[in-house]
């Protein structure tokens, strides 16, 4: 897609639940940007950001996680340097608690290491820093000074409790929900808000099930879903989705190209939720891609446009690595589609029939 055309594009924007934030129906998620699978020069970094910012997106999220502290560091530049252009500060930023960035050094005993953990990829070109989980009050008020510190901003907009789970931590997971909870890391979080530090509390997550402990737990402004609502999955639309609405927890969309399979070039390597896809998977998407090309669609638009159809879903973040991608997903985004695309999908099996489908382009 050329400039020309982009300029042509206004992104949309929705407000987030009942935090007034308005945000824009595309956000960047910067994983990726951190090394996932691969590095990313930091000349793309910063040129898919501010192509991002170009494109009238002004939702950014991120981690401590992502680059083990480098993501922030170059958010943080690009934004900073956005305000110093004058391009004001109607962003809106995300980042995250549990993890805490350490330096290993004489000395020092590093507890809480990370046992494997099947989300995590690694990342390529990282800092050199460990992770350590911390969900409990110092740790989440240390991990919001030192991401302000990466960031170099005033602000951090929404703060989200980040990969709490059993799937994430396995035996581990009941010490570090009981320092969520009893041990003051939702406190920590109400009082940063309570204070007006941050707008938005919410917890990011790949496990459904998680997510909505944590609604019932606590009152929750928002929630990141990752790879869990989108053309290849599903699994949230049952239970978590209902009860976001009901709770009026809004709700965001990350992964909705389930690590890569759902925009993959053709010969590219066939990534499902941070993992090789499986044969049954694969399948699966060759269906999806069949009638997408029946109706003249890239599989990459409907798998955008897709989970925003639901009211409970506010903005879908995509993971982009260069400027050319980050400007080929604003477009996607807002491309056209019949609703006959729609319709064969669910006809044949490939949706679930509780899904929303998007409705406005439909004949």
């Amino acid at each position: 897609m050329n400039q020309s055309a982009l300029d042509r594009v206004t992104m949309p924007t929705r407000t987030l639940g009942r935090t007034g934030l308005a945000v824009s129906v595309l956000g960047v998620g910067t994983a990726g940007l951190g090394g996932m699978f691969t590095g990313v020069p930091v000349k793309d970094v910063v040129g898919t950001l501010n192509a991002a910012w170009d494109a009238g997106i002004k939702f950014f999220d991120t981690a401590p996680m992502y680059g083990l502290g480098k993501l922030e560091l170059l958010v943080g530049h690009v934004l900073r340097q956005r305000q110093e252009e004058g391009g004001g500060s109607d962003f809106v930023l995300s980042s995250k608690v549990g993890r805490l960035m350490i330096l290993e050094r004489p000395g020092r005993k590093i507890e809480n290491r990370l046992p494997p953990n099947p989300y995590d990829p690694g990342w390529v070109g990282a800092l050199p820093f460990e992770e350590v989980f911390d969900y409990s009050y110092d740790g989440v008020m240390r991990s919001f000074d030192d991401s302000l510190a990466r960031l170099g901003l005033g602000r951090i907009d929404i703060l989200q409790i980040h990969d709490i789970g059993r799937e994430t931590h396995g035996a581990l997971h009941d010490r570090h929900w009981g320092a969520l909870t009893r041990g003051g890391g939702f406190r920590a979080l109400e009082e940063l808000r309570g204070a007006g530090l941050i707008r938005a509390i919410g917890v990011g997550a790949n496990e459904v099930g998680v997510i909505r402990d944590a609604i019932e737990e606590f009152d929750l402004d928002c929630c990141l879903v990752a790879g869990r609502y989108t053309l290849l999955d599903q699994a949230a639309i049952v239970t978590l989705l209902p009860l976001a609405q009901k709770r009026r927890v809004a709700v965001v969309i990350g992964g909705p190209f389930n690590s890569g399979i759902l925009a993959a070039p053709a010969g590219a390597p066939r990534k499902f939720n941070y993992r090789d896809a499986d044969e049954g998977t694969i399948r699966r998407y060759e269906a999806i891609a069949g009638i997408c090309a029946q109706h003249n669609v890239p599989v990459p638009a409907a798998a955008l446009q897709f989970p925003l159809a639901h009211p409970a879903v506010a903005t879908v973040l995509v993971g982009c690595r260069t400027p050319e991608e980050l400007r080929q997903a604003a477009a996607w985004v807002q491309a056209p589609i019949p609703g006959a695309l729609w319709a064969a999908l669910k006809a044949g099996d490939l949706l679930n029939s509780a899904a929303v489908v998007p409705s406005r382009y439909s004949a």
